[in-house]
């Protein structure tokens, strides 16, 4: 008697824990007012760091960037959504109301993961030259749907909480084991990061310390003026890994050319995470096309999404495209626009 009521008292308690923990989830955009969810072709959308997941289970395309909101897609052109997915920890470092960048998914593992850069804008983490350091830092939630909705895991943090970090991908290295790799913000170091750092078999949390793998100023394409002098572009920005048929390991990413969002590609002299990093002489997309991601249609075709960015009256107004992408040489080749 005694250790069946004790048996149901703990399960009792176990349930009133679970409730409770789930009434800390806060669904990210509810208190935002949103665009009406319909059927948009890809040109009417609005969107920074557009990344697509082909799921092959459901036969449908998933598209998600910064913002954090899901749209689907059976053809690439017309999208249905904007959806909300991303329910956060309101009780954890984010706060109740986090800017979410850069969303990205994944599928490993028979699970679903959404890797995003997550800002709490009334955390103050520093003053570097007169910037106001917030919160900011890569996280990871998971769902067992494309379509979400996605949740946290059981780690409360994967990066350091004493600098900021965003953009960050995922990627299985030759070793077989699963890494973030994501950018050291230039805001607190005036020469952005390009790191990484092995996560949990799981995508749960995070094992040991980042370890850098290149430095903005390591490029030769980009470029800025400060004080007087011409030199590469301080910011790192949306990294994104991939194979060549040959095997070769290629990271594009994105800077700028003084006032013009560009990206570039890096090659590794390892074919791992370690490189060394070469990074190639010429950018590879046109003028203000960047943040890509590569996948591969149901088709089996590659393609890489980007924005086009352009400035209006002081507002950036950015838009997904698509490229056709040739990976069957040494390079990554990029070709024609088709959305």
């Amino acid at each position: 008697m005694g250790m069946k009521k004790q048996s149901k008292n703990t399960k009792v308690a176990v349930l009133v824990i679970v409730i409770l923990a789930l009434n800390t989830l806060t669904t990210v955009g509810q208190d935002r007012r949103l665009p009406e969810v319909k059927t948009r072709h890809i040109s009417e959308i609005r969107l920074s760091d557009p990344a697509i997941l082909a799921d092959s289970a459901s036969q449908t395309y998933y598209m998600t960037g910064t913002g954090g909101l899901l749209y689907s897609s059976k053809d690439l052109e017309h999208w249905t959504g904007p959806f909300i997915v991303a329910k956060t920890d309101s009780a954890s470092w984010m706060g109740p109301s986090p800017m979410i960048w850069a969303a990205e998914l994944h599928r490993y593992n028979g699970k679903y993961y959404y890797f995003a850069t997550f800002t709490n804008r009334d955390v103050k983490i520093g003053l570097v030259r007169g910037n106001v350091i917030e919160r900011r830092a890569c996280h990871v939630l998971v769902s067992d749907k494309p379509e979400g909705p996605y949740i946290p895991m059981a780690d409360k943090t994967y990066l350091p909480a004493d600098r900021p970090t965003l953009d960050g991908t995922f990627w299985v290295d030759k070793d077989g084991k699963p890494y973030m790799v994501f950018c050291g913000e230039w805001l607190s170091n005036w020469n952005g990061t390009m790191e990484k750092i092995r996560l949990k078999d799981d995508l749960s949390g995070s094992i040991g310390q980042p370890k850098v793998l290149f430095r903005a100023h390591d490029s030769p394409w980009s470029r800025e003026e400060e004080d007087g002098v011409v030199k590469p572009n301080k910011v790192t920005d949306g990294p994104f890994l991939f194979r060549t048929a040959t095997g070769r390991l290629g990271m594009i990413w994105t800077s700028w050319v003084y006032s013009t969002y560009t990206q570039g590609v890096a090659y590794s002299e390892s074919g791992t995470l370690d490189g060394p990093w070469i990074q190639e002489k010429d950018p590879i997309t046109p003028p203000d096309f960047g943040h890509g991601m590569l996948f591969k249609t149901l088709d089996g075709r590659w393609m890489m999404s980007v924005h086009s960015h352009k400035s209006v009256d002081g507002h950036y107004i950015r838009i997904p495209h698509l490229f056709e992408i040739d990976l069957s040489g040494d390079k990554l080749v990029v070709g024609k626009m088709v959305l």
